[in-house]
């Protein structure tokens, strides 16, 4: 099988998991990681057993590298990604795709202008569990979708991460946290957001972390908190989202739930890979358990760049691409502006659905 030589950029708390899945699959040589602390990029070398670690500059000008992959914090996203994509690189991002609409189109256009690629995370939609749901949907197993609900309710993550500041920063909260999961796994399973109503609000202006290395430190809280909205989807579907910072005394509310013509679905947490998947048809008494189809159940983090890397050797669409990754931005920064105008916001972008992963696929391949 050829691969394709692979470099991380930015070697923080979610590398590791990046570090670990890239080399398993079957299409990926991970080669090199770098980070603005190069002691930490060593570190993660070491620990991962990556051939080099360098400073971007260094990475970027390797000839043989051809994906990016681009851990950074959300703030410079689209710098970064934009400096990989005009040292002539495929770029895959961590969520989200940037932090303002206008450099996602920046980041996009120049992909287009220098025949590149351009990937962003989340990939768990990949997983077992949401391409379980996709294929009961698409079996009609719960007739025709109408509406959906989505929770994230959290207290925030200042009780645990070590560095939780960006959380709470322009690019942070909840709906640029954990929103991509939660839209990403929606437009998979319903198809592209035609129109979104919200509200947002903030409980506390600021946070204290309880978390070790800066126990004790205040957070200034510049960003909503709590976003809440209605999402009309092209095919008529409508779905309510909660995406929270503010649930201090924890939540019993389901991740997702989707409705239709002939019963309901229940979809698993969409920041996991697995299960559990149930249905319940109109008239049954009890929900009924849907055995995962075969794939992938663990934190398969890297299998976005897998895919971009089979893309790019078979000449078709990637899934977790940029068009995606857009067209869910501008949802989560619809949510803001329908709160701060009082009115719908109409979606300009657009997006396909993306394929359902074939069928009776070997471990860590994707073809």
């Amino acid at each position: 099988m050829e691969k394709i030589k692979v470099g991380i950029i930015g070697c923080g708390k979610i590398s590791g998991i990046y570090m670990e899945n890239c080399p398993k699959f079957e299409v990926l040589d991970l080669v090199a990681c770098a980070d603005l602390d190069l002691n930490r990029a060593r570190e993660q070398a070491a620990l991962y057993s990556i051939p080099r670690a360098c400073t971007t500059e260094e990475l970027l000008a390797d000839p043989e590298i051809g994906i990016v992959i681009n851990l950074t914090i959300p703030a410079v996203h689209a710098e970064v990604s934009l400096q990989a994509l005009r040292a002539g690189k495929h770029v895959y991002v961590e969520k989200p795709l940037t932090v303002s609409l206008e450099e996602g189109r920046q980041v996009l256009e120049e992909a287009q202008a220098r025949g590149l690629l351009v990937g962003s995370a989340p990939e768990t939609f990949f997983g077992a569990g949401i391409q379980t749901a996709l294929g009961l949907i698409e079996d009609g197993v719960i007739g025709r979708p109408v509406s959906a609900t989505a929770f994230m309710m959290s207290r925030g993550h200042e009780h645990w991460h070590p560095d939780p500041e960006f959380y709470y920063a322009p690019g942070g909260g909840p709906m640029f946290d954990m929103g991509p999961y939660y839209l990403t796994a929606l437009v998979q399973l319903l198809g592209p957001i035609a129109r979104i109503a919200g509200i947002t609000g903030k409980a506390l202006p600021e946070r204290t972390i309880t978390s070790e290395k800066k126990y004790g430190s205040r957070v200034p809280v510049e960003v909503p908190t709590h976003v809440a909205g209605t999402l009309e989807f092209e095919s008529g579907a409508i779905a309510s989202l909660i995406t929270s910072f503010d649930i201090f005394g924890g939540s019993s509310l389901p991740p997702i739930e989707i409705h239709g013509t002939e019963g309901s679905l229940l979809v698993p947490d969409p920041n996991t890979f697995g299960g559990p998947v149930k249905y319940r048809r109109t008239g049954e008494a009890d929900w009924t358990e849907q055995p995962l189809l075969p794939g992938y159940e663990d934190n398969s983090r890297g299998i976005g760049p897998a895919d971009m890397a089979y893309a790019l050797l078979r000449g078709r669409k990637h899934r977790a691409n940029g068009e995606l990754a857009y067209h869910v931005l501008e949802a989560m920064w619809a949510f803001h502006h329908s709160s701060d105008s009082g009115h719908y916001h109409e979606m300009k972008s657009r997006c396909t659905r993306p394929a359902a992963l074939p069928a009776g696929l070997k471990p860590y391949t994707l073809d």
